[in-house]
């Protein structure tokens, strides 16, 4: 017996109506936005204080990938997020150091292609593009400290994206002094709403992330650098 819709569907000028609505019941992931107006609140750091230092490893092929992921060498965030950074950097100079930011807003194709070409065993380090990361909201950043006297980045347990145990928040192991710099970052932090990732002492989740959408937008499509 032939079902009413098939029918419909070999009548002339349907079949590509009936493939289109096929397609759209395949979901491989949460819906991004790529309307530049709905990231009207992403906002430029170094346009806020051009004191925080910039090393965005993804806009080289000094990252884990191997090459570059960003065809531009900035860091974006949600205006709350982004105000707050900004405290917290002015707050650390009193104690002679900055903040050096790694990364903030990434668009989502971006953790789509982190999660396809991490071998399995290592996932636990990046995001599932099916759920999005707080990064594609613009609700997360990856930072660390330098030297305000000898502009240097100051030595962490671990290094920026190490994919070990030492990367762990509460890793126990390094110096005294290398403990000591990851607990001066993290409590300044979270004096301003951030909350640190477990697995990561770097990364840090701004507590209004709740309210971003997942964004998928190129830097280039922003604002002009």
């Amino acid at each position: 017996m032939t079902r009413p819709w098939r029918r419909n569907c070999r009548a002339s000028g349907m079949v590509a109506l009936c493939v289109l609505l096929v397609c759209l019941t395949v979901v491989s992931g949460p819906a991004q936005v790529r309307d530049r107006a709905a990231a009207k609140d992403l906002v430029e750091l170094v346009q806020l204080d051009s004191t925080i230092r910039l090393d965005i490893r993804y806009a080289t092929p000094h990252n884990f990938m191997g090459r570059p992921m960003y065809a531009q060498a900035r860091a974006f965030l949600q205006r709350p997020a982004a105000e707050a950074v900004v405290r917290v950097h002015r707050a650390l100079h009193a104690k002679g150091y900055g903040l050096l930011v790694f990364d903030g807003y990434r668009p989502w194709a971006v953790t789509k292609k982190f999660w396809d070409e991490t071998p399995p065993a290592k996932r636990s380090f990046v995001a599932n593009p099916k759920k999005g990361s707080k990064h594609n909201r613009g609700s997360a950043v990856d930072l660390s400290l330098y030297d305000l006297r000898t502009g240097k980045e100051v030595v962490m347990p671990s290094p920026y994206d190490d994919f070990t145990p030492k990367a762990s928040s509460s890793y126990a192991g390094g110096t005294d002094e290398q403990r000591k710099m990851r607990a001066l970052l993290r409590s300044a932090m979270e004096a301003e709403g951030f909350r640190v990732e477990p697995g990561e002492w770097w990364h840090f989740d701004h507590r209004t992330w709740r309210e971003y959408p997942i964004l998928d937008i190129p830097f280039e499509k922003l604002t002009p650098p």
